[in-house]
């Protein structure tokens, strides 16, 4: 069982919801990415969600997009996100880490030579925005082969259909996209989302988590009502851009402890 199952069913056993932050690797720099991560946790983060960053960030709102950008000016590369994932497994055995970002450079690297480096840099899972399942059999083949699990995405416009292509194919989790829309939008359909995520749930078997748009604590205690996890990106994205170098870290281990403390407030509410 991997190391995100084995989260997800102690958060069941214990009646709570999963929050699952997304940062970007090298944004400030590779160094911070590090702290951010411990900090991720430190404020109650169950998993995280580690942007590889890309020059063409398709499904990405403008905060994550200039995220990308300081760290692209930085050097940052997919080799040196798994050295960033590497040295936080060598303080941190048990937080899954999922690497979330484009096609691009996975295939620059090659499909076999990523997943076995992914493996042994402690990786638990990978999201490829850019990736259908019937578009990435071989991708899929090279993660199972090395016991990664592969999160896809799924739509508001997705059909029942989909719901059963994304589930025989990825493990660990789903990835609801609450909005039509790139990341960091507003303008949440409470009721569309609450009627969806059960239908989901039962075809594919496996927890789902929602994201985009999710900006504060009330929302994602609204958002974890329903779903199994809240992810939020673009809302912690802008507390590193905003702050001072020496306080990022305070700041945003304060802002993921507000929405944990929120979520908690659902404990025994598990779907």
């Amino acid at each position: 069982m991997s190391r995100i199952q084995t989260t997800f069913q102690h958060l069941q056993a214990e009646g709570r919801k999963a929050l699952i932050p997304f940062i970007t690797a090298g944004d400030p720099d590779a160094e911070l990415t590090l702290s951010l991560m411990h900090s991720l946790i430190k404020g109650g983060a169950d998993i995280i969600e580690l942007g590889v960053p890309f020059s063409d960030p398709m499904a990405d709102g403008p905060v994550i997009q200039r995220s990308s950008e300081r760290a692209l000016a930085k050097g940052m590369s997919l080799a040196r996100v798994l050295d960033i994932v590497r040295a936080f497994r060598a303080e941190n055995a048990t937080t899954p880490v999922v690497l979330m970002g484009y096609a691009n450079p996975i295939e620059a690297m090659g499909f076999a030579v990523f997943a076995d480096l992914a493996r042994q840099a402690g990786v638990d899972g990978v999201l490829v925005v850019d990736y259908p399942p019937e578009e990435c059999e071989e991708f899929t083949a090279c993660l199972r082969a090395v016991g990664l699990d592969q999160i896809f995405l799924l739509a508001p416009t997705s059909s029942e259909q989909r719901f059963r292509d994304v589930a025989q194919a990825g493990s660990g989790y789903l990835y609801y996209v609450s909005l039509k829309g790139v990341t960091g939008a507003a303008r949440l359909d409470f009721d569309e989302i609450a009627s969806r995520i059960p239908r989901i749930r039962a075809v594919a078997g496996m927890p789902v988590g929602v994201g985009f748009g999710i900006s504060d604590a009330e929302i994602a205690k609204k958002i974890g009502a329903v779903a199994d996890a809240v992810v939020i990106g673009s809302r912690i994205v802008q507390e590193i851009e905003a702050s001072l170098r020496e306080r990022v870290c305070a700041n945003v281990e304060t802002f993921v402890r507000g929405v944990r403390v929120a979520l908690d407030e659902l404990a025994g509410a598990y779907s």
